[in-house]
């Protein structure tokens, strides 16, 4: 067991790697371990000493598993068992939420090293594919970043260049979102930096708050370093990199020094699956303000000015889903609550709401709302029901002014043309 954040509790951990320390390197006491808690999502994993071990509780490790990443017989240590560490109560348990779908759950065999089966975020990946990428991102090779006045521990493995690997803290520009070792660097850069706010089209602005419309292709270098940045945050296999067909949405907040970057999501230009959104991220800093809900909220206003039915990629994580499944019971249940509708269809909720039948259909079943008869489906919704529901789905968060969005869809055939000469 090791020592939970230089704090009083324990937990049963996994090492996954070693490596000598910075100050004394060469010295078998002072190596340091990185480790997974066995309890908890991998984005808790970090780097301890051989002084947070609680060396009575030490196991060999299974035969199947490899020595490599384990201490050795010189560190004064026995390889620990991958066991899951359970308390009879739930105090001990770290939540983390996310406002969005980069939600994480505490880990019960979702996202930890080694797992037989896929959790729900990878469930289109079989079980070789994902230990494959877990292998691959088991470490997190950047610690922490600093983005305008916020420093923020970062959660997960990112693909940055090999010459930022092992460094402990990126600096970001927080409006170019251009990265730097060393705080000098961003200095030097940011007094010649003359903007103050994401590059783009700003297509929405109410109070503090605006979206920026960035096209992956116009603005490749901003948009990749977005992924890079949002990899830090997300579990995320499928994370593109090749930015030219997606575009992307970036949420600010405005005051007197600029627009400081809050969250995003993204879509794919021309979707053939109508997916209306691809990748979300509400940034830590922001989370529990609603912001997640607002990213959800404005992607279904685009797709209702452009006419088309739309839907999250999948797969969508449990957390994910929980959260779309929130804003599609808010958008239903009010129109069915509404006494001026008294005969509704699938069909009817989907044009007033662009969400896919399919969606729909889930969402009622889960409500227990929806009732198959002679090959049709039908709404049951009682009053009392439907209110009920509608409570617990909580508030919309923050909310979209439709009004205020100036925004014009994407036109392929014009893209299409410009390529073609």
């Amino acid at each position: 067991m090791c020592r939970f954040r230089s704090g009083d509790e324990f937990y049963m951990v996994k090492i996954i790697e070693k490596r000598d320390s910075a100050d004394k390197p060469g010295d078998a006491k002072h190596v340091e371990y990185y480790v997974h808690y066995e309890a908890f999502n991998r984005r808790l994993d970090t780097w301890v000493s051989l002084l947070d071990f609680d060396l009575g509780t030490l196991e060999k490790p299974r035969a199947k598993e490899t020595s490599d990443a384990q201490p050795n017989k010189d560190d004064g240590e026995k390889d620990p068992k991958k066991k899951k560490h359970k308390k009879d109560n739930d105090k001990n348990d770290v939540k983390v939420e996310n406002d969005g779908i980069a939600a994480e759950n505490r880990m019960k065999g979702h996202g930890g090293h080694g797992n037989a089966h896929p959790d729900p975020e990878h469930a289109e990946f079989d079980p070789r594919a994902l230990q494959e990428h877990e292998e691959f991102t088991k470490v997190r090779n950047i610690l922490s970043i600093e983005l305008g006045n916020h420093e923020m521990d970062t959660w997960y493995f990112s693909p940055f260049p090999t010459e930022y690997n092992g460094t402990k803290k990126l600096y970001f520009c927080e409006y170019t979102l251009a990265f730097f070792k060393r705080k000098e660097q961003l200095q030097r850069h940011l007094k010649k930096c003359k903007v103050q706010h994401p590059p783009g089209e700003e297509i929405y602005r109410n109070g503090k708050i605006s979206f920026f419309e960035i096209d992956g292709k116009k603005h490749k270098m901003f948009c990749q370093n977005l992924c890079y940045l949002a990899k830090l945050f997300l579990d995320h296999k499928t994370l593109y990199y090749d930015v030219d067909l997606f575009l992307f949405y970036v949420l600010c907040e405005w005051d007197e020094r600029g627009y400081h970057v809050v969250g995003y999501f993204s879509k794919e230009k021309c979707s053939e699956e109508g997916y209306n959104l691809a990748c979300i991220l509400t940034l830590p800093p922001y989370q529990r303000k609603g912001y997640g809900k607002l990213l959800i909220a404005f992607s279904y206003e685009l797709s209702k000015k452009e006419g088309k039915v739309g839907t999250p990629e999948r797969p969508l994580s449990d957390l994910g889903l929980v959260s779309y499944r929130g804003y599609w019971t808010r958008e239903l249940l009010a129109l069915l609550a509404d006494p001026n509708r008294q005969f509704v269809s699938i069909k009817d909720l989907s044009d007033l709401t662009m969400i896919k039948t399919e969606d729909i259909i889930t969402t009622l079943q889960h409500l227990n709302l929806l009732a198959y008869q002679k090959g049709a489906y039908v709404i049951c919704a009682a009053p009392d029901l439907v209110q009920k529901h509608l409570k617990n789905a909580g508030g919309p968060g923050v909310k979209v002014d439709a009004k205020k969005i100036i925004w014009t869809p994407f036109n392929a055939d014009k893209e299409y043309e410009k390529y073609r000469g």
